[in-house]
């Protein structure tokens, strides 16, 4: 039965839509199809419309495709669509042992030559080579899984119910995708930028800045060296140390670009950057403010920032072009509502109260804790915000927990919270459990009244290990070395710049693996496609940094702790790490 007949026979079928599943390789790119379907889509139009079938599987009306595996077998399509194997660049991916060929137009134009044999003929049974397809055999195979000249599609892949019309306008789409190399890249240079904001010490400036420095200076000396002659001592360790030729042959360059004043004003100051630079993607950076402008800025003009070193993240499930290393205070907010909602004490019907300093750190954890805490399904706690300035008094707490008897106080805010919470521990009235944010506390983490540490859980985002942030490449200790405590002495995280030294590398790592990963390929999505396919990795801050597919992310994790008695004490974890 023909691809045309079979559309015929299953477009009247309640069936869930998908668009490209995970292994849908090869989609039609046509010419003749282009030129009479809608004509009156503009360009734009055509490509927005094409861009939502392939990212969302909706078809142009709106309604979700058709499409059936393993025969007649219809598939849930709105959890397989194009991108999800294809990613957004269309240049597919490998995972989990399968390797997803591209499906943009440039490649399926082209006849197929395997990259990787033995894994093709291991993990996807296809035609090791075939010839460039047309327009006719693409949609053959779309429709029927049939390629010429004599294979089928594995019968994974679904085979899908797209008209002509529908499909021109896909196709549309896939010509464009990864079809021009992006701004920032020439034959001979590679284009970034680093952001960085009033307020910021020069020191922690600095600390960022050096392992971009050392980059640029290695990597460009290597391909100087590169350009030696042939068999030459040099040319042979750049080209061993370099991994790829397309890196081999471009040097890199890192612009800083310095924004000044308010933050309403940066917009404005990164566009006119850009205008005189464009970049193929920005690398770290460092404020003391909210990123959201500059975060805005490289969704707005589809601009790649990678680990941006900022405790005040934009935290989004559907934006995509900033990496970030984790949620900052958010993320410490979602992990005491996690822990929480394990405790007995969350279901003992007792009321959970946060108490809320005026300030971006302590409405960061806020948001974190409410939005996880409803998500858990719960109600919303008992949430009261101090005002500006406004300190917590004993007098008010005091009431407060008489009135209400809480099951867990949670405050965000720093270390003047703690004596209000002290006069009720040498009351007798205690809530049951108390917790409060390392970051917000600092280097008073250590300072907590005797009293208290009992009942004080304490959120810890960063690796639990004596060697934090005192490796400069990376590394960190096997996880049978991770002690189970920290001493003062052994913690560095406390103060920021060592923080910053720590991070630093870790964006100079993921940054190199994904240049050698891309291979010439030198696309924005694709930049963000690689390093979704890099695999864990080591951190000298935290426990790990590990990466997939649209996650934004890296250090998802976060543990609980305490601090035990005595003038020397030591955190303790009372978690495991607490994914979120």
């Amino acid at each position: 039965m023909k691809g045309a007949d079979r559309y015929r026979r299953f477009r009247g079928l309640p069936i869930a839509l998908m668009c490209g599943a995970v292994f849908s390789l090869f989609f039609v790119v046509a010419g003749s199809f282009g030129e009479t379907a809608s004509p009156a889509l503009s360009d734009q139009e055509r490509l927005h419309l094409g861009e939502r079938i392939y990212r969302e599987g909706l078809l142009p009306s709106g309604e979700p495709m058709q499409a059936y595996v393993k025969g007649d077998l219809p598939v849930p399509g709105t959890s397989f669509t194009c991108v999800s194997c294809h990613l957004r660049s269309g240049l597919g991916s490998v995972e989990g042992g399968v390797y997803t060929p591209p499906t943009n137009g440039v490649k399926l134009y082209q006849p197929h030559q395997p990259l990787f044999k033995n894994m093709e003929q291991k993990y996807f049974p296809l035609p090791l080579r075939r010839p460039a397809y047309t327009d006719a055999s693409l949609a053959e195979a779309i429709r029927s899984g049939d390629v010429p000249p004599r294979y089928k599609l594995n019968d994974v892949m679904p085979r899908y119910l797209i008209d002509d019309a529908d499909m021109a306008i896909l196709v549309s789409y896939l010509k464009s995708l990864s079809s021009t190399v992006s701004p920032g890249v020439s034959a001979t240079n590679m284009s970034f930028a680093t952001v960085i904001t009033d307020g910021v010490k020069p020191e922690e400036r600095d600390a960022m800045l050096s392992a971009l420095d050392n980059l640029v200076n290695i990597k460009n000396s290597l391909v100087s060296a590169f350009n030696t002659p042939r068999g030459s001592r040099s040319r042979l360790m750049a080209e061993n140390m370099l991994g790829s030729r397309e890196m081999a042959v471009r040097t890199i360059s890192v612009s800083r670009w310095l924004l000044k004043g308010a933050p309403e004003t940066w917009r404005g100051q990164l566009e006119e950057y850009y205008r005189k630079e464009p970049v193929f993607a920005l690398l770290g950076g460092i404020s003391n403010e909210d990123w959201r402008p500059i975060h805005q800025f490289s969704e707005d003009h589809h601009i790649p920032c990678l680990f941006p070193i900022t405790d005040f993240p934009v935290v989004s499930d559907t934006d995509w072009y900033t990496q970030y290393f984790s949620k900052g205070y958010y993320q410490e907010g979602e992990a005491v509502a996690r822990y929480l909602n394990t405790r007995d004490e969350a279901a003992a019907g007792r009321p959970i109260i946060q108490i809320v300093q005026a300030s971006r750190e302590g409405q960061a954890l806020s948001a974190g804790f409410l939005e996880t805490w409803r998500d858990l399904g719960h109600q919303p706690p008992l949430t009261v915000t101090l005002k500006a300035g406004e300190s917590l008094s004993q007098d008010f707490l005091r009431q407060l927990s008489n009135r209400e008897n809480p099951a867990a106080l949670i405050l965000w805010g720093g270390s003047d919270m703690l004596p209000a919470v002290k006069t009720l521990a040498e009351d007798g009235n205690r809530p049951g459990m108390v917790f409060v944010s390392s970051s917000c506390l600092g280097k008073d983490i250590w300072l907590l009244p005797e009293q208290l540490r009992e009942f004080t859980y304490i959120a810890y985002p960063f690796s639990f290990s004596k060697y934090v942030a005192a490796s400069s490449m990376g590394s960190k200790p096997a996880q049978s070395d991770a002690p189970t405590s920290l001493r003062l002495k052994d913690v560095t995280i406390q103060d920021r710049t060592q923080r910053i030294a720590g991070l630093a590398p870790s964006l100079v790592q993921v940054l190199v693996m994904a240049l050698m990963d891309m291979r010439g390929n030198y696309y924005r999505d694709n930049f963000f496609d690689v390093i979704g396919m890099i695999p864990d990795q080591n951190s000298p801050l935290y426990e790990r940094l590990s990466f997939g597919p649209g996650q934004r992310y890296a250090s998802k994790g976060c543990y609980i702790v305490q601090l035990t008695k005595g003038p020397e004490p030591e955190l303790v974890r009372k978690s495991n790490w607490v994914i979120h």
